[in-house]
């Protein structure tokens, strides 16, 4: 059971208040009972002295029937009981007895000290009169020599009367005062307490939501600095709650409208928070608390969030659900906590990029035929001696062979952009790739007067690739600088660095300008349409090479001015 601070103070109060007074009562009543024996004993003492002459000389002369008789009238006039004994302990005379009926008092302890020339003092039951009394013995001296000891004592049943009365007068006053410091305990703890309620009670308020509590304290002292801070806490939580509330209704509105499903799942794989979007991708209306495996059925998405788990990263993967595609995203919150998972359905889009693949094949397969009975009927009639028809002919085959190269390289991008394209992956030796290049092109080089030159690395290390892509790479690279050099030469750089395999094609051609750099790896685009025409380029070819550098996960840059050649920069990753 919790016991409140007011009754842990109080009870300190309380018992320190009881154990003073006890200490205080059984103290000063022991100290007063000594004192007032130690005074009897005292005045017995002194009337012992007093009485020390008439003693010695009935000693001296041996009257010891007038001492008995002496003794009797004298004890009765000091209110105490008088006995003489000899050297040997015999009882000469008693106030109170007749002392030949008393036994032998040499072994009294007072007896034995005053025989000793001392004081004796003894408080103790007496045989005789079976009382406890107080006894004082004084030694009776002649020249130094003992003659008996004269023994005083007082019955303790009065002294104790006397006692009771005064120790009831103690107890009062103990009462007394133990009661009026148990009131004032009572205010202390009232007073040290009340301010300590104050506070328990408005930081339960602010722990129950309620910053508006504030403490009142008008005493002077600590606990009015700690009301003041207190209360500026309070109101700085109260800001800050606020603040926070803000920015939760904001984060909420920002989730809320997030088209992408969206779910945090914490450290065991519970749903944390899931948006709109989210439940009607799954069908699932409350699935905050649950376990992502309770709600998500998908096996492809089980196995991405497990692959996430393990591995720690940022991961992207396409999952189909159903007749869907769903572009999954997922992303660790950090070591041992949670991680964050987006669901994008990308359908359309999916459904329009199939639709725009259906169609360029299907076009170019539709185009495939007639342009090859057009180049057929062109070559047929090119045997005919009609010098115009030759002319026309020449015309129409050049524009077959362009419209071909194009259906050919719209196919190819169309292969490669197939996500379901799979690479024959193999070590190349890229040095023999681009000897096999130039030598494909040294006719067409040698016909135009330029010269070819092949710079690598003495035994460069091998590339983990597609041969087949990396050629055709190299020779659309190699085909667009022989394409567009008049003079000078073709030159193909092969080095490693720093973790990849760069491959560097130089011409020394009229170069690019400046504007349309951003834009020539897009379909279709050339700088120079009318020379692209006349020299047959499709606008495709550096569209595929960045298609087949991007999926051997590497990058393409291009360096050119007008007038100063081109340089085509690809970095492969080793």
């Amino acid at each position: 059971m919790k016991k409140s601070i007011f009754l842990k103070v109080f009870g300190c109060y309380v018992v320190i208040i009881l154990a003073i007074s006890a200490l205080i009562l059984t103290f000063s009543f022991s100290t007063i009972r000594r004192h007032y024996e130690g005074t009897l004993a005292q005045e017995l003492e002194n009337l012992g002295r007093a009485l020390n002459v008439n003693i010695h000389s009935f000693l001296e002369d041996g009257r010891t029937r007038e001492l008995d008789a002496f003794l009797k009238k004298v004890a009765k006039e000091i209110q105490a009981r008088i006995t003489v004994i000899d050297p040997q302990g015999v009882v000469l005379g008693d106030s109170e007895r007749d002392p030949a009926l008393m036994e032998n008092h040499r072994y009294r302890p007072e007896v034995q000290e005053a025989l000793q020339g001392k004081i004796g003092r003894s408080l103790r039951f007496s045989d005789t009169i079976q009382e406890k009394m107080l006894y004082v013995g004084l030694p009776v001296k002649l020249n130094g020599r003992i003659l008996g000891v004269l023994r005083l004592s007082l019955f303790m049943k009065n002294v104790e009367v006397l006692l009771h009365g005064l120790r009831t007068n103690i107890g009062r006053a103990v009462l007394i005062v133990a009661a009026c410091s148990l009131v004032l305990a009572f205010l202390l703890s009232l007073h040290f307490t009340r301010p300590i309620l104050g506070l328990t009670k408005a930081a339960r308020q602010v722990a129950g939501g309620n910053f508006r509590a504030r403490v009142s304290i008008r005493q002077r002292d600590e606990f009015r600095d700690l009301a003041a801070a207190f209360n500026l806490m309070t109101e700085r939580i109260e800001q800050l709650f606020e603040d926070v509330s803000r920015r939760k209704e904001s984060l909420s509105n920002i989730v809320a409208s997030i088209q992408e499903g969206l779910v945090v799942l914490d450290r065991d794989g519970r749903v944390t928070l899931a948006n709109d979007s989210l439940k009607k991708l799954i069908g699932e209306d409350f699935p905050e608390g649950k376990f992502y495996w309770e709600i998500i059925r998908n096996p492809k998405i089980l196995k991405f969030i497990g692959r996430l788990s393990v591995e720690r990263k940022s991961l992207s993967e396409e999952i189909r659900i159903d007749d869907r595609y769903v572009l999954a995203t997922a992303s660790s919150l950090g070591k041992d906590e949670g991680l964050i998972l987006t669901l994008h359905d990308f359908t359309e889009l999916k459904n329009a990029e199939n639709m725009k693949k259906d169609f360029i094949i299907n076009a170019s397969h539709e185009l495939r035929t007639p342009i090859s009975a057009i180049a057929g009927a062109v070559e047929t009639l090119k045997d005919e001696d009609s010098c115009a028809n030759k002319t026309v002919l020449e015309i129409l085959k050049r524009h077959t062979e362009r419209l071909r190269n194009i259906v050919e390289d719209l196919l190819k991008l169309s292969e490669l952009e197939d996500r379901e394209y799979k690479f024959d992956i193999q070590d190349v030796d890229i040095g023999r790739v681009a000897e096999n290049v130039l030598q494909i092109f040294s006719s067409r080089i040698k016909d135009k007067g330029l010269s070819a030159e092949l710079r690598a690395a003495a035994n460069p290390p091998r590339l983990r690739a597609d041969p087949f892509q990396i050629e055709q790479m190299l020779i659309n690279l190699v085909d667009n600088a022989v394409k567009y050099t008049d003079r000078g030469k073709i030159e193909i750089g092969l080095r490693t660095e720093n973790g990849y395999y760069v491959i560097e094609v130089k011409d020394t051609g009229p170069g690019i300008p400046s504007q349309h750099l951003p834009r020539i790896f897009e379909r279709f685009y050339v700088a120079d349409k009318s020379r692209s025409r006349k020299l047959g380029g499709t606008g495709l070819g550096l569209s595929i090479i960045k298609h087949i550098v991007q999926l051997h996960h590497g990058s393409i840059s291009v360096q050119s001015a007008e007038g100063q050649g081109t340089i085509f920069t690809v970095r492969l990753p080793l």
